[in-house]
């Protein structure tokens, strides 16, 4: 597979080159500074490391890279240890790419990766292969083989590799580092205006449309189903305020045009009030016209969720469910607003 790139986005940003293995990778005249992660989320806390990379490779004349994994190294090596993760493969790509680097390097994580001695991966796997020149770190920096290799071994390789290493401070708040581990326990909380915090934007769920029960629809409130393995960590169960965004256009007479972000009502949960059984995101787009078409079924959508307006809850009936429905309208789009202003 040769490099891909976003292309012009209509916003004045220069092309990001994808590359699937250094393999790929030209070599570049001036040489790469490189930050290296899993970058689940790209939240503030990665945007810190990621800002210098570039701000580093501006002033040099350099090319500014970020390379990542796939899958993430846990998912790998200990299966039963492995986080859920925040963000799928192509979402953490259009969100590392939205940061000014030039390009960003997918590595397949393998045991054999895995098993590189932490000279062999600074060495051939950054310095060789991707011309490596400056290192931006955290001072809690570990790789190679059981993540062996630390802060002071990579200093004391350095010089010999004609490799400048430089090394941040860990972005904090509340006395606590900005990690994806955090934001997983405040999203588990269903705090997702915390989350968004740490994240500097809204935590996202991406998974394509699919058919329900369309109890929605008999009820006047037609819900866009995602498919079961939609990508992003699913927070705590309830309804929240959010938006979605349809990723490509619908069909023909479908009223659905890529990159359009409407205003939505998200519901999580098994829908206890008709005994459900299988955990769904369903998302309820306010201010549809009447009679105006919005097929969203097969289309990819991306939902971002911005606030939790109540816990999932289970009702006597459907009237008392409906009534209720209309209030988390209202409450959705107040929300929304205030988030707007």
């Amino acid at each position: 597979m040769g490099p891909t790139g976003t292309g012009p986005d209509g916003k004045g940003r220069p092309r990001v080159e994808r590359w699937y293995g250094p393999q790929e990778v030209p070599a570049a005249p001036r040489g790469s500074v490189v930050a290296v992660g899993n970058f689940d989320g790209v939240h503030r806390g990665h945007r810190v490391l990621l800002d210098e990379v570039v701000r580093v490779a501006r002033e040099r004349g350099m090319r500014a890279l970020a390379v990542t994994f796939d899958p993430h190294p846990l998912h790998v090596l200990h299966p039963d240890r492995a986080p859920a993760l925040l963000t799928g493969l192509e979402e953490r790509l259009a969100l590392l790419e939205g940061v000014g680097l030039d390009g960003v390097v997918v590595l397949p994580f393998t045991p054999g990766l895995a098993a590189r001695t932490p000279r062999e991966w600074v060495a051939e796997d950054l310095v060789r292969d991707l011309g490596m020149r400056v290192h931006v770190v955290g001072h809690d920096v570990r790789f190679g083989l059981r993540n062996s290799g630390d802060l002071q071994a990579l200093q004391e390789m350095a010089p010999e590799l004609g490799l400048e290493v430089l090394v941040l401070d860990d972005a904090r708040s509340a006395g606590r580092r900005w990690s994806s581990s955090w934001v997983r326990e405040l999203l588990a909380a269903g705090d997702a205006r915390g989350a968004a915090e740490l994240l500097g934007r809204a935590h996202r769920v991406v998974g394509e449309v699919v058919h329900g029960d369309h109890r929605g629809r008999e009820l006047g409130y037609p819900t866009a189903n995602l498919s079961p393995d939609a990508e992003g960590l699913v927070p705590a169960d309830g309804v929240y305020a959010g938006w979605l965004t349809a990723l490509a256009d619908g069909a023909p007479g479908s009223g659905v045009r890529g990159g359009e972000r409407r205003p939505a009502a998200v519901s999580i949960g098994t829908n206890p009030t008709f005994d459900g059984l299988e955990r769904r995101v369903e998302a309820f787009v306010l201010d549809v016209a009447p009679g105006a078409p919005l097929d969203l079924y097969g289309v990819r959508v991306r939902v971002e969720l911005v606030e939790r307006l109540r816990e999932t809850l289970r009702f006597d009936g459907v009237e008392e469910l409906c009534a209720q429905m209309a209030r988390d309208v209202v409450d959705a789009r107040a929300a929304l607003g205030a988030a707007a202003a």
